[in-house]
């Protein structure tokens, strides 16, 4: 137990040595302009609504969630995570607005997710997303109102578990996407459709009982690859774009000081399984901008990491970065959060998350609460942004309802 109370702690002093040495030494990885400096080279993706983390404990916890007891919401961050769930069974709705710090009232997404436990050793969960982008007036290139729409996007989830040893799990969940932005509009004589997406989730779950000095303690270490799922157009060429498929590894440390106060300490990292962007121009020995030989190889006005296959892309996503094994280290985010909870009753919690500046750039400081009562439990959550990008959910408050169906068994005992 020792042993592995100290990869804890290695895990939590490497994500915090990386996170330092990321924020303030951008190092010779990245790509440069003519005078010598770094410049942006964020990952995109198709469907990013697949990573809006849709619980506001996770939320208020520096979005961590890989290894936390969060059974309710599992299916989003770590399937295989729920057989070790606190409860039975559970259900939740989470409400989350979305750029509302600039006025929006229609703009926002619902999540609507639960599991049960079929034994001892087996779960299922489901979830069901809806995001809405608003109701919006389409316009051409002369600024001209061609029709208007209200952007959907939707995503529904089932997931399976089971124990492989009495403190190991395996999880696989299936999900369907679907996104809407504007179908039926026509741009550049292009018609515009809808994109759909299959995907799976794949995730790993280790929980066991420790000892930390004088307190009962409980480990859980969980590693989970979401959204590995078909690439996704919203046009009829054969041009697909990526979903945002993820690598994510979590640890969390559930410590009981006794029977009315509990603390929990969290941390997450994740990268992105998706090419990297290639710049289509380089600057040759004498500063001059020249074009970049191994954007389009091809040469068919396509940039080559678009057309690259589904697991060619996820598997070479590790050590394609332009600027080398530092830049593939800048596409790391790392969150950790702690919460406390009395007589699990009342919790109050905070985190942080960081992401690189020139991978993003997201970087908040975030804080909530946790109340629960007889059937009903209620989470809340705050964002406070730490860096000069903005965020689509800086300074909101997003908020969890929770449902106890236990309640209803210990009074019908």
């Amino acid at each position: 137990m020792n042993k592995i109370i100290s990869i804890f702690a290695l895990i939590l002093t490497l994500g915090m040595t990386s996170q330092v040495s990321a924020q303030f030494d951008p190092g010779p990885g990245c790509i440069v302009d003519s005078n010598g400096d770094c410049l942006p080279n964020t990952i995109l993706g198709a469907l990013p609504f697949l990573r809006i983390v849709p619980d506001a404990a996770a939320g208020s916890m520096g979005d961590t969630g890989i290894a936390t007891d969060n059974g309710t919401n599992a299916i989003h961050f770590n399937t295989s995570k729920l057989p070790f769930a606190s409860k039975e069974r559970g259900l939740a709705f989470t409400y989350t607005p979305w750029l509302s710090n600039i006025g929006l009232t229609d703009v926002y997404l619902i999540y609507l997710s639960g599991y049960m436990k079929i034994d001892d050793r087996q779960s299922f969960g489901g979830a069901i997303r809806f995001f809405s982008l608003g109701d919006i007036n389409f316009t051409d290139l002369q600024g001209m109102i061609t029709g208007e729409g209200k952007p959907r996007e939707w995503e529904v989830a089932l997931g399976y578990t089971t124990k492989l040893a009495n403190n190991f799990s395996a999880g696989l969940s299936a999900k369907y996407m679907l996104s809407d932005l504007a179908t039926g509009q026509m741009v550049n004589g292009i018609d515009i459709t809808t994109a759909t997406s299959f995907a799976a989730d794949l995730s790993f779950t280790y929980n066991d009982r420790v000892q930390v000095g004088l307190y009962d303690s409980r480990l859980r270490i969980g590693a989970a690859i979401s959204n590995i799922g078909s690439k996704v157009t919203y046009t009829r060429n054969s041009t697909r774009d990526f979903i945002p498929t993820n690598l994510g590894i979590g640890a969390a440390l559930e410590m009981d000081f006794d029977e009315y106060n509990t603390i929990t300490f969290a941390l997450d990292i994740n990268k992105l399984m998706i090419p990297t962007p290639i710049s289509p121009s380089i600057f040759d020995e004498d500063g001059n901008p020249i074009q970049n030989p191994e954007f389009d190889e091809n040469e068919n006005g396509i940039a080559d990491y678009r057309e690259k296959g589904l697991f060619s892309g996820i598997l070479g996503s590790f050590g394609d970065a332009p600027g080398g094994i530092g830049e593939e280290f800048q596409e790391i985010s790392y969150s950790v959060g702690v919460e406390y909870w009395y007589d699990r009753q009342f919790a109050v919690r905070a985190g942080y998350y960081f992401e690189h500046p020139l991978k993003g750039d997201r970087q908040f400081l975030t804080v909530g609460a946790g109340l629960k009562y007889n059937v009903f439990g209620f989470d809340i959550s705050y964002l406070v942004p730490t860096s000069n990008t903005q965020n689509p959910l800086d300074n909101t408050l997003r908020f969890t309802l929770l449902f106890d169906f236990e309640v209803f068994q210990s009074e019908s005992i």
